[in-house]
């Protein structure tokens, strides 16, 4: 039987200290220390976030930091390409490419959710004037 998946903030905090782990083996020219430093800060940022949005203290507010927290998964993804495409061979950025797009693709989700949830069913609506049809007001 296969064990059963990490809860997300977890997932999220492992994907964090392997994105600490990564950008340590970085060379330490120029190039390399900018995008480890750029590496670091978006891929350790989205467990932060989460934590933040699950004390949210509203719908809207967790939606806001949901968005956040998936606007640094993508960052993080952009910044392991150009690691990759600066010729940084590391064995951890297929490992942490799959993992980045499954944490963006739950993330995704819980932004929709969100979405729905704070939408919510329509109420009321703006108020128009009298209804005319056929010239007569109702």
């Amino acid at each position: 039987m296969p064990p059963a998946p990490l809860p997300l903030s977890d997932r999220l905090v492992a994907f964090a200290v392997s994105v600490g782990a990564t950008t340590r083996g970085m060379p330490t020219d120029f190039v390399g220390t900018e995008i480890g430093r750029q590496l670091s800060r978006s891929g350790m940022s989205p467990a932060a976030n989460y934590a933040e949005a699950r004390d949210a203290v509203s719908n809207r507010d967790y939606l806001f930091k949901m968005q956040i927290c998936l606007k640094e998964l993508r960052e993080t993804m952009v910044w392991l390409k150009v690691a990759r495409g600066n010729g940084f061979r590391n064995v951890r950025y297929e490992v942490l490419e799959k993992e980045c797009d499954e944490l963006t693709a739950i993330v995704v989700t819980c932004v929709k959710k969100a979405k729905a949830r704070t939408r919510g069913p329509k109420t009321h609506r703006a108020y128009r004037g009298p209804k005319i049809e056929d010239g007569n007001a109702k």
